[in-house]
């Protein structure tokens, strides 16, 4: 059974110490990379919008965690992302390996652009 939360504070005290540390990991990358980020929860986990667009998304598991940059920011990263398990517009970073920081840090740069530009 799930539980519903309501705030992203919420949604990361709901794991394990471990995976709390690496989501909080992300969370800040995400907060220090995209200015005027607005943060809330969507389809149950942590999302993020800026320039009025959705970011992305990132999500806990128990062996991974799940960052959705919707298909074109794993598009623009493919050939870094094809060590790890991925989809259209997934990626999982498996927990019993050290997660990509710099490559999350450069996925919401490029995301942040990308949404920018739309905006003119």
């Amino acid at each position: 059974m799930k539980i519903e939360v309501t705030s992203v504070d919420e949604y990361i005290k709901s794991f394990p110490e471990e995976i709390q540390f690496l989501l909080e990991k992300v969370r800040a990358i995400i907060l220090e990379t995209a200015p005027g980020v607005t943060e809330y929860i969507s389809y149950g986990m942590p999302a993020y919008k800026t320039h009025g667009m959705p970011l992305l998304y990132f999500a806990g598991f128990r062996k991974h965690i799940g960052l959705y940059s919707l298909p074109t920011g794993h598009i623009h990263f493919s050939d870094e992302l094809s060590a790890y398990k991925h989809g259209k517009g997934s990626v999982q970073f498996p927990l019993d390996k050290t997660l990509p920081f710099d490559l999350i840090k450069r996925i919401v740069k490029f995301r942040v652009q990308e949404n920018k530009s739309k905006m003119k």
